[in-house]
């Protein structure tokens, strides 16, 4: 994996020296736009769509843009990207949201809560989203900064983060990010409480590839399993015998985890089926086991079904390598976070098996993801990709101040003179 671009520190901007305070002027507008991004929150939450679908969250996004007159970009398929500021800038900031729902039912009980059967908002997209576009429109009124410094901000809707291979591809391919220089991205956390912002340096998510195995055989009765291939039998050896071997062919300090999703296979008690599937996702923390791993988990799943007599089709898909961010763009978010949230609101954070393309976007620029608090503080923990996710709505105001006052920083100065975070 190529490792992120540093950047050197040199000189502080006039907002970081203190003479101008990008804090309060965010927190001023955003205070103002507050009731507004709850609205639209809710709205995309009740209204959910799943990749390369989001043409309605995509139109919602496009009409506030254009209303505040910001001038928009249409993505390949679903999408869209707006820049602000100054024209040709010498650094262009980017700032990411994901708009895609998971297939997945609602069982939150909410007022707005999804009308879309089997479909909801249960990562926190809606919320990632609205931060975005607060963030653009907020940063929108304070244009005039971000002109003086020659400067832009590039906002990004980006569509299908949840699916592999997930959207980012599509922006990168049409060249969104060829001239960003530093971008930053949101991932909800319902095990933070809201006002608190998680941030670490290096890698804080997994790589995560989609595992897919479909056996085939002559199917028969149930009564005359020597007969035939007992190709249910066959299926529930790769559930459970696939996991437990690639455990003992893997160096264990990689952290990887192979986990089923669905399973499916016949549709009468007597009948053993002709063809079973069985989906799943195998994820690891080190980037060098996901990018030497090659054809191993094929080689073990043949190995376990050849005595069975079927045939086994598996198709390995390389999902995402994980997010690691940049200590500068980490440093300028903890920045962030102090000025708008307190001293103790930027926290640290852990290196999780959660998946992300936003890893793609940091291949070749600097940047940096944050953990956004969404727990009501004495609250339930809930746990995301469940359809009864709660998000205390507080979380959208932080996340708005924290995008946007990042992006003020980022784009004012040459960098922070610091080498990495101080949490």
């Amino acid at each position: 994996m190529t490792s992120p671009r540093s950047e050197t520190p040199s000189e502080l901007s006039p907002i970081q020296a203190g003479v101008l305070s990008p804090s309060s002027l965010v927190s001023a507008e955003i205070d103002q736009l507050t009731p507004q991004l709850i609205d639209w929150r809710r709205d995309l939450h009740a209204h959910p769509e799943t990749a390369f679908t989001e043409t309605r969250t995509t139109d919602l996004v496009r009409t506030a843009l254009h209303a505040a007159d910001i001038d928009t970009r249409n993505l390949p398929r679903t999408g869209l990207v707006a820049d602000i500021g100054a024209d040709n800038p010498t650094h262009l900031v980017g700032l990411r949201a994901d708009l895609d729902a998971l297939p997945v039912p609602e069982r939150s009980g909410l007022p707005y809560a999804s009308t879309v059967p089997g479909v909801c908002h249960a990562c926190g997209h809606d919320v990632h989203t609205v931060v975005v576009l607060g963030a653009a429109l907020a940063l929108k009124r304070l244009q005039h900064l971000l002109v003086a410094a020659d400067a832009a901000v590039r906002v990004v809707f980006q569509p299908a983060e949840e699916v592999v291979p997930g959207g980012a591809h599509d922006l990168l391919d049409a060249g969104v990010l060829d001239d960003v220089h530093r971008i930053f991205a949101v991932h909800c956390d319902p095990s933070v409480d809201v006002g608190s912002v998680g941030l670490a340096a290096g890698p804080i998510t997994a790589a995560c590839d989609l595992i897919d195995v479909t056996l085939t055989g002559p199917g028969g009765h149930t009564s005359r399993p020597h007969l035939t291939a007992d190709l249910t039998f066959a299926l529930g050896k790769v559930l459970t015998d696939v996991p437990a071997a690639l455990g003992r062919r893997l160096d264990p300090r990689a952290g990887a985890a192979l986990v089923w999703g669905t399973v499916s296979a016949g549709n009468a008690a007597n009948v053993i089926p002709a063809t079973g599937r069985v989906v799943g996702t195998l994820r690891m923390l080190d980037a060098d086991a996901w990018n030497t791993i090659g054809g191993l988990v094929t080689e073990l799943i043949h190995g376990v079904v050849a005595p069975y007599n079927v045939h086994a089709d598996v198709q390995h898909v390389r999902g995402v390598p994980p997010v690691v961010n940049d200590p500068v763009a980490v440093a300028l978010l903890a920045d962030a976070v102090r000025m708008t949230q307190g001293p103790a609101a930027a926290v640290s954070t852990r290196q999780s098996l959660g998946g992300e393309d936003f890893s793609w976007m940091l291949r070749d620029r600097t940047g940096a993801m944050a953990r956004l608090g969404t727990r009501t503080p004495g609250g339930a923990t809930y746990e995301l990709h469940q359809g009864d996710l709660q998000i205390d709505e507080r979380a959208i105001g932080v996340g708005t101040r924290m995008l946007a006052t990042a992006a003020l920083l980022s784009s004012t100065a040459v960098s922070t003179g610091r080498s990495g975070p101080s949490l």
